[in-house]
């Protein structure tokens, strides 16, 4: 072995992007003598201070900030990105990807290949080798058997499970001993990664859900207490406000993790959180910097934390209401049974489309951490449309209104048969949208469309509390925007948002607890039949293009208008190393076990 081998190896032991058991297997690999090698790990870690500080728990509080507070720890049943981020501090998938697509063994103990035998030639199916010695943060072993039942749970339509998406081809997943897992798909898919990788696939102790399966899902107290086989387990959670973690003793890296503790707490907005890491130093973290620009970089002048991008941060868009919200049926607005008075016309969608200002959007509001768009699909890039264009054009805009029927009152807004293009546009209370949302109005009220503002509590707006009727999900109003973001780099998952297989299951309705993602109520036989062939087809290039397709059709159609392609912001404290956390398809959260103060 040479000396520079060795040298990389210590590195990647400091850095801890290697553990001392891997460095060791490394070691012996390479041929060095068990002897030696533990004179050379023995010379390289006898600095006690260095150790100290690389030991488990010893590094005291970590402090998060979401000002979008988490309101549940289940992946499965989670409506937004901090619930995710939140139960990814628990719970681990198989394997962990970067946006550039690059796999990286979690649970599973390879990557599965053709060469190995994992991937089958025919496309349907995978086969994992899981890590042996695992075990929950109660002790109990983790085995095949919990990767069984985290597709039960997902896959039984009573749980109302939000990653249900995801898993929609998969035809049975099979123990074939404690540590080996089948997944067989229902057709030849090649996405044989799409289950169980990342955020999307976090897998659950059986012993703590076996009883909250279906209808019960949403009534385990797991949901606000969950453990896992990851670095640290919930201590406490009070939704919406603050969750605390402690360490799993039984973590399988005996230096992980430094902290002690590790707290999230959430409220407030995107500038106080900037604020709180860079310049009064509160806090070590914060979570999706929805901060103009120029704010931004202001605060970073002579701050105490940096600011840290990745690209594909996902799709700030306006989703237009197919259904109508102010009409109740049954007991619920935005039924299916009541069609939206006038977005159900194309061409009223279309002319909202080429009266938004993007560009102006994007360069007074975003700079760096954003790029104007009119695709609501742009990453993996691969699958970022050209054939769209990004038009802003009051005269055409207005132009197409007229040809349609859609005269100007005296009040100078449009009407047809009685009805006037009167809009309620809902976000997030968020100093950055509410400036979008201005943006909006103003380009709006030029073709004669009046439009009100609302903005509705972070907490509440992405809460999965089905009784909440602000929830972004419930869509009680005619327009409403927020970021759609990546999970995966095939993007069934986030297309879903526009597929309407099953409706009774795929749009939220008050019978499904409004768990459904398509939250246009757009319904597309089109759509839906290059989104079940995606699913299947093995060609890569045919498959690219059925996606390309589906953006253009949803673009076409103003189903979704599409603002700002942005990029994933957060900021940490300069004395926070988090290594390459970042990743358009993982938590940002998902390797906290390497996250320690610098020395």
């Amino acid at each position: 072995m040479a000396d520079r081998d060795i040298t990389q190896l210590l590195k990647e032991l400091k850095t801890g992007r290697l553990s001392r058991r891997q460095v060791v297997a490394r070691m012996m690999e390479l041929g060095l003598g068990i002897s030696a090698i533990w004179a050379v790990l023995d010379r390289a870690t006898a600095l006690p201070a260095r150790a100290a500080a690389a030991g488990r728990g010893s590094q005291g509080t970590l402090k998060m900030l979401y000002w979008q507070a988490p309101t549940i720890v289940n992946p499965h049943l989670a409506q937004g990105t901090k619930d995710f981020h939140a139960s990814r501090v628990v719970l681990e998938p198989l394997l962990t990807v970067t946006t550039g697509g690059v796999f990286s063994p979690v649970l599973a103990a390879e990557i599965p290949s053709r060469a190995n035998g994992g991937i089958a030639a025919d496309g349907r199916s995978v086969t994992y080798k899981l890590k042996r010695n695992v075990k929950w943060a109660d002790g109990r072993p983790f085995t095949s058997d919990d990767v069984v039942f985290t597709f039960n749970f997902i896959r039984n339509k009573e749980s109302g499970a939000t990653t249900y998406g995801t898993y929609v081809n998969v035809s049975k997943v099979e123990p074939v001993d404690p540590s080996t897992v089948k997944i067989t798909f229902k057709d030849p898919t090649p996405a044989w990664y799409l289950p169980f990788v990342g955020e999307q696939g976090m897998i659950l102790p059986r012993h703590a859900l076996d009883a909250y399966i279906g209808t019960n899902a949403r009534n385990a107290p797991f949901n606000t207490k969950s453990f896992g086989t990851g670095p640290y387990k919930v201590e406490t959670f009070r939704p919406g406000d603050l969750v605390v973690y402690s360490v799993n003793e039984y973590y399988r890296d005996p230096n992980k993790p430094a902290f002690s503790q590790v707290q999230i707490k959430g409220g407030g907005d995107a500038t106080s959180a900037a604020r709180a890491v860079l310049e009064t130093g509160e806090y070590d973290y914060a979570w999706n910097m929805q901060v103009e620009w120029p704010v931004l970089e202001h605060m970073l002048q002579g701050s105490k934390g940096s600011v840290l991008t990745e690209g594909g941060g996902g799709v700030e868009q306006i989703f237009c209401n197919m259904t109508d919200p102010n009409k109740d049926v049954d007991g619920q607005r935005s039924s299916l049974k009541a069609p939206h008075p006038f977005l159900t016309d194309v061409k009223v969608r279309q002319a909202l489309g080429l009266a938004l200002d993007r560009a102006t959007m994007a360069k007074q509001l975003y700079g760096d951490t954003g790029d104007a768009t009119a695709n609501v699909l742009t990453t993996p890039s691969s699958l970022s449309s050209k054939n769209t264009k990004m038009v802003f054009d009051i005269e055409r805009a207005n132009k197409m209104l007229d040809e349609a029927g859609y005269t100007r009152g005296p009040d100078g807004v449009r009407q047809k048969n009685g009805v006037k293009l009167q809009v309620t546009y809902v976000t997030s209370v968020n100093s950055l949208r509410q400036k979008e949302q201005q943006i909006v109005k103003d380009g709006f009220a030029k073709i004669g469309v009046s439009a009100t503002l609302q903005s509705v509590d972070a907490g509440v707006f992405f809460s999965s509390s089905p009784g909440n009727n602000d929830t972004y999900a419930h869509f009680y109003r005619d327009l409403e925007m927020f970021t759609s973001t990546f999970g995966s780099p095939f993007p069934s998952s986030y297309m879903a948002r526009f597929y309407s297989g099953v409706p009774a299951h795929d749009i939220p309705q008050k019978e499904n607890n409004w768990s459904g993602i398509d939250t246009p109520r757009w319904q597309s036989k089109e759509y839906n039949a290059m989104y079940d062939q995606a699913l299947k087809e093995l060609d890569p290039k045919k498959n690219a293009d059925l996606w390309i397709k589906m953006n253009d059709l949803v673009v076409d159609q103003g189903v979704s208008l599409a603002l700002i392609d942005r990029k994933i912001v957060s900021v940490r404290s300069n004395s926070l190393e988090t290594g390459h956390n970042m990743s358009a398809f993982d938590s940002e959260t998902r390797n906290i076990a390497d996250w320690r103060r610098k020395a």
